[in-house]
């Protein structure tokens, strides 16, 4: 690859479980984001749809913001972290409240690839080809 600067998205407080999302982000680490895309979308797991996102905001960035290549593209890291935890109660017998947590998970997206070559400018044209 020509040049090895990282382009990064997030997806944050993603309502689910980070170990879940872990287990889908674990099958396309190290893959090229076509290859990525095409394994998720056959993924029969609801935290593929958030890992998928994620990925398409990463290639949208390195084409649209920075100048990549969008077939060279590879997904250099994917990690999933913990988010924020929402404490709750359910209520159970005799008056009781047992405590439980609602997960949450960021996901991180890097991605390299190489950079589209440049476009030259026009020459300017000079006042004798003007006339």
């Amino acid at each position: 690859m020509a040049d090895l600067t990282k382009v990064r998205a997030y997806a944050k407080n993603v309502d689910q479980a980070p170990r879940k999302v872990g287990l889908v982000a674990s099958l396309v680490r190290n893959r090229t984001v076509e290859d990525a895309l095409v394994i998720l979308n056959h993924t029969p797991k609801r935290a593929a749809r958030p890992v998928i996102k994620a990925i398409e905001s990463a290639r949208a960035n390195a084409i649209n913001n920075h100048g990549f290549d969008g077939k060279s593209l590879v997904i250099q890291t994917l990690s999933v972290t913990t988010g924020t935890r929402l404490k709750r109660f359910v209520p159970a017998s005799r008056g009781r409240a047992l405590p439980f947590q609602k997960k949450s998970s960021n996901i991180l997206v890097e991605v390299t690839g190489a950079l589209k070559p440049k476009k030259k400018a026009p020459a300017a044209k000079t006042v004798e080809e003007k006339k």
